[in-house]
């Protein structure tokens, strides 16, 4: 469906569509194709390891968005300026954030921040006002965009609950290196080992932090930005892959 503000809708010309929401990746570990050639259940499927953390410990640093390429995002405003800009890529980095619960049976309230992102730049887009969450509304219920990311499961859940739609055309990104062989769920840490080489930096003190403040600190906006960037990375390299 369009957005709510028409010149916010995409341009018509899109990438080709992954085949099964998910790009098809051929090769040795490539898993199932979808041209009736090798299925899921075949012998020959190669299955291989996702690298540990003492694996990933070892790696040199990967590439991170600085600040100058991210955009907190609080007011209508602001959120249509992203909405124009995201609007020129065809494929977006996904990721929420929530507050942490700490007490046993407590229900979080979030997602409390959105953040969606180009090869170019990431958006984080906080919810508290309510033009700018009806905005974030629309894009993840925009249809044409792939909405890339790693354990997105509850994500959803929750974006469903709190924003009342159902984001569409999002890849998970686990289904396809489960296509390659990758029995294991990996979070973006073990993608960017995989495809890169490198170790992904993650601050467990962002992770745990409060993110439903009004005010966000400099290391959860570096934090929040890259997990969506970095997922876009991976989809980028998964989909060089399979051209080659």
């Amino acid at each position: 469906g369009p957005v709510a503000h028409g010149r916010h809708a995409p341009p018509a010309q899109r990438r080709r569509p992954l085949s099964g929401g998910a790009p098809r990746l051929h090769g040795p570990a490539a898993g199932p194709r979808h041209n009736g050639g090798m299925t899921a259940h075949s012998p020959a499927r190669r299955h291989h390891p996702t690298p540990d953390k003492d694996q990933i410990a070892l790696l040199e640093p990967f590439e991170r968005l600085g600040t100058d390429r991210i955009a907190l995002i609080s007011t209508p405003g602001q959120a249509d300026k992203a909405c124009d800009a995201l609007a020129a890529a065809s494929a977006w980095g996904f990721d929420t954030e929530s507050k942490p619960t700490f007490v046993q049976g407590e229900v979080s309230d979030g997602p409390h921040i959105v953040q969606l992102a180009t090869l170019d730049h990431a958006w984080v887009f906080q919810l508290h006002d309510p033009g700018c969450l009806a905005r974030v509304a629309d894009l993840l219920a925009l249809r044409g965009e792939t909405k890339a990311g790693l354990g997105l499961g509850d994500d959803t859940k929750r974006i469903q609950h709190k924003l009342g739609v159902q984001p569409a055309d999002v890849l998970e990104l686990n289904t396809v290196f489960r296509q390659r062989g990758y029995r294991k769920d990996m979070g973006v840490k073990g993608a960017v080992a995989v495809l890169f080489n490198r170790r992904f930096i993650k601050s467990k003190k962002a992770a745990t932090s409060n993110w439903a403040n009004a005010r966000l600190s400099e290391a959860q906006l570096v934090y929040a930005a890259n997990d969506a960037w970095a997922a876009l990375r991976v989809l980028n390299a998964l989909e060089l892959s399979e051209a080659q």
